[in-house]
């Protein structure tokens, strides 16, 4: 069988964020910006009101949470290149610098928002709220009901991605030596036939009976809560973007043969168009006032990876095509990426207090839509250039990587 080797790895693509909004523009990618600031706008999209959502918006809003697994894929492929490259380089991972770097990253800019949340309630967006505890240990996405605690909900996709954390570098140094070609396949393929397999079971279980008595909104919390937030159930994107960072890494030769990437842009497409019909077929629940992101049982179960593997194929392409697509000056989509997470970790709370200063009514429509989008981005920034900025500048003054520019 032939074994996963690297000759001679090639440098990472530059994926995630440079330590400042002024670094140039060679420093980043330009297709993973694209992804990464595509994907914070449909999150803000999916949690504004549709009131305020402008008409050729509308079709848009209520697919906003497919963000989120955008997300996925962009830090699977991320993380993913980082651990491979160093593992295949230094024959192992150096795991206190790896998680240094990233509670550097995550954790400033969260806990200050999560101390927000915890001690001026008048600043959260729901009536209730989880535990403190729950936030801090990152298990809130375990049992998560809406109906129990709505304020800081985002936070479940963290606790996603910080278990995804501290799993993957173990994966990499005990499959590093191990490892075949067919092991990983096999390995890929039980870990998303898995999530199907899981997904299908807890939505017949827990799902189906509540959807038997029409209790729809009893339902819409039990797939939130059992199928659509527990790690176990959205390693879809994690895995593919993993995949991917794998093949170009270990195996750019056959990539460039068999994969170029106008074609793979193509399927890539055809997967995310696919996935979305599957996600607008709502069955049962066409003639309810449920939302989007409650999928009925083939959305939930096949569409989740069939959008992910899409998505990877999509920043695959985007990646083999940065010395075309690069020359294009878009600081807009550089600046949005840029801060991504900020946006992310505050626009549910900066729209209550929208609410609180404007006035629930006059945030309707057009000038709705842009006092959002506009109190979004002046907090967020906010936040990036008093804490992450910091924070990033301190971490890479502490721990520097040399020869790499653009990276989390």
């Amino acid at each position: 069988m032939n074994t996963i080797t690297v000759a001679s790895p090639k440098p990472l693509d530059p994926l995630d964020e440079t330590t400042s909004l002024e670094a140039p523009a060679t420093a980043r990618a330009l297709g993973p910006d694209i992804l990464r600031a595509l994907a914070i706008l449909l999150v803000m999209f999916v949690h504004l009101p549709e009131e305020a959502a402008p008409l050729p918006l509308a079709g848009i809003r209520p697919y906003g949470w497919i963000g989120v697994d955008i997300f996925f894929v962009l830090s699977g492929y991320l993380i993913g290149s980082q651990l491979m490259a160093e593992a295949a380089r230094r024959k192992t991972v150096d795991f206190k610098a790896f998680y240094l770097r990233r509670a550097f990253r995550i954790l400033p800019a969260f806990l200050l928002v999560l101390a927000f949340y915890t001690f001026i309630p008048s600043l959260r967006d729901a009536p209730t709220m989880q535990s403190a505890w729950r936030f801090l240990t990152f298990t809130v996405n375990f049992g998560l009901d809406p109906r129990a605690g709505g304020t800081f909900t985002e936070a479940w996709s963290l606790s996603v991605e910080e278990h995804f954390y501290l799993v993957l570098p173990v994966l990499v140094v005990l499959l590093k030596r191990r490892a075949t070609v067919v092991f990983i396949a096999c390995l890929v393929v039980t870990i998303v036939m898995a999530g199907v397999g899981l997904r299908f079971a807890l939505w017949q279980s827990q799902v189906g009976p509540a959807v038997e008595m029409q209790a729809y909104k009893a339902a819409l919390a039990v797939y939130l809560r059992d199928v659509y937030y527990p790690t176990y159930n959205r390693l879809d994107g994690l895995t593919f973007g993993v995949v991917l960072a794998a093949i170009r890494l270990f195996k750019p030769l056959l990539w460039e043969r068999y994969m170029p990437p106008y074609l793979v842009l193509a399927v890539g497409s055809m997967f995310v168009i696919a996935a979305l019909v599957i996600f607008s077929a709502r069955g049962p629940f066409a003639e309810t006032s449920l939302p989007l992101v409650f999928q009925p049982l083939p959305g939930a179960v096949i569409g989740f990876p069939l959008f992910s593997a899409g998505i990877a194929l999509i920043l695959g392409a985007l990646l083999d095509l940065q010395s075309r697509i690069g020359r294009w000056h878009l600081p807009a989509v550089s600046g949005i990426a840029t801060l991504s997470y900020s946006l992310y970790l505050t626009h549910k709370g900066v729209y209550h207090l929208d609410q609180m200063a404007f006035g629930k009514d006059n945030l309707l429509g057009l000038s709705g839509f842009v006092i959002y989008f506009a109190t979004c981005f002046i907090v967020a920034a906010t936040l990036w250039f008093l804490v992450e900025r910091n924070f990033l500048s301190l971490r890479d003054h502490l721990m520097p990587r040399p020869g790499r520019t653009g990276e989390a």
